[in-house]
């Protein structure tokens, strides 16, 4: 076990984009976008020298609390493979004492039905909390849609779309909508519709600046911005991240008028077929709610993504190490309530 150098870079980049547990979230580019933490990459390797398992760490001091040690869906590695799971745990125990870490918190992309898994974590001595339903409950979704798209044709995808999906992107098309991919200046626009979303939809949106963060981090081989034009207006778009094998579909908006039109189903269907074109293994739609019910407030998304014929995936939650157990509890209880309190300022603010 050993920690990530200048000189290891590259062939960590080389080892993450080849590797089928391969995320973007792990990768050095997107540690670029998230400046606000200190970034640790841990490496396993064998004899040789070659790297068999990695963990990209995130540190950054809770006032009050301290450092909290995080790393969005780690570990990439063979997850059945003991001796690098050990490995990279004994290089996570060392850096919470090099920053005298509260916490290890990790939410794996790794199915909760994985009992194998579930019994090599925790004798390595982990914790694990998979009762969270709602997105609020964890910093990464637990619930996502995922698209199969290895091996197939345009074709065998499309068809396995609901017909009602398939008929909305047609409608699109004969409606006059027009997919441009957009650059770098386009990124006003889309957060300026981004802006009217959040707005609609109650929910924080991020900065201009942190989307151009992200744009000079990580396009163009690894991100995107899509953009739907109805009559040289632009009324939608979404950004998707590819890295390795996978697309993820990262964040989209889309203006009160024209919706009619559908234009996000349009540009789905065209992220898709680049993704195809590319070889692509999966493409994941990201986030829904746990809770499959008509009346809750996000059934329309959970809807949307379904209709794409994608599969509805539960991830096993938060695998963590409490270094100092007594504090990581009063952390999630602060953590809990200043959710609540925020919730209850939007609605006041509504009402208001």
């Amino acid at each position: 076990m050993r920690l990530l150098t200048e000189q290891d870079k590259s062939k960590y980049k080389e080892f993450l984009e080849s590797h089928s547990r391969c995320n973007f979230q792990q990768s050095l580019e997107w540690g670029q976008v998230k400046t606000s933490w200190i970034k640790e990459v841990i490496l396993s390797e064998d004899e040789k020298g070659n790297i068999k398992g990695s963990l990209c760490v995130w540190i950054r001091k809770i006032p009050i609390f301290g450092n909290l040690m995080y790393s969005p869906r780690g570990p990439v590695c063979d997850i059945y493979d003991e001796k690098v799971i050990q490995d990279l745990t004994e290089g996570a125990n060392e850096l919470a004492k090099k920053y005298k870490a509260f916490v290890l918190r990790i939410e794996p992309d790794i199915l909760k039905s994985d009992e194998k898994f579930r019994e090599i974590i925790e004798n390595a001595g982990y914790k694990i909390k998979d009762d969270s339903k709602d997105f609020k409950d964890e910093i990464q979704p637990r619930f996502v849609f995922q698209l199969n798209i290895q091996g197939k044709t345009e074709d065998e995808v499309f068809s396995g779309f609901h017909s009602k999906t398939r008929y909305n992107i047609r409608l699109a098309k004969k409606k006059g909508v027009v997919i441009k991919e957009g650059t770098k200046e386009d990124l006003k626009d889309f957060h300026s519709i981004m802006v009217e979303t959040g707005k609609r939809d109650d929910f924080i949106i991020r900065s201009l600046d942190y989307f151009e963060k992200m744009y000079d981090a990580l396009a163009p081989e690894h991100m995107k911005l899509l953009m739907a034009y109805h009559e040289d207006k632009p009324i939608a778009g979404i950004i998707p991240i590819l890295y390795g094998k996978k697309t993820w579909y990262l964040y989209g908006a889309s203006s009160n008028s024209h919706r009619n039109l559908m234009p996000n189903y349009l540009l789905q269907w065209t992220m898709i077929q680049e993704a195809i074109q590319k070889g692509h293994e999966v493409y994941d739609f990201r986030g829904v709610s746990g809770v499959v019910d008509e009346n809750h407030p996000q059934y329309g998304l959970y809807r949307f993504k379904k209709g794409f014929g994608a599969e509805f995936t539960e991830f096993i939650g938060e695998v963590f190490m409490p270094y100092k157990p007594v504090i990581y509890k009063l952390y999630k209880l602060a953590e809990k309530t200043f959710r609540s309190l925020r919730t209850l300022k939007k609605k006041l603010s509504r009402k208001s």
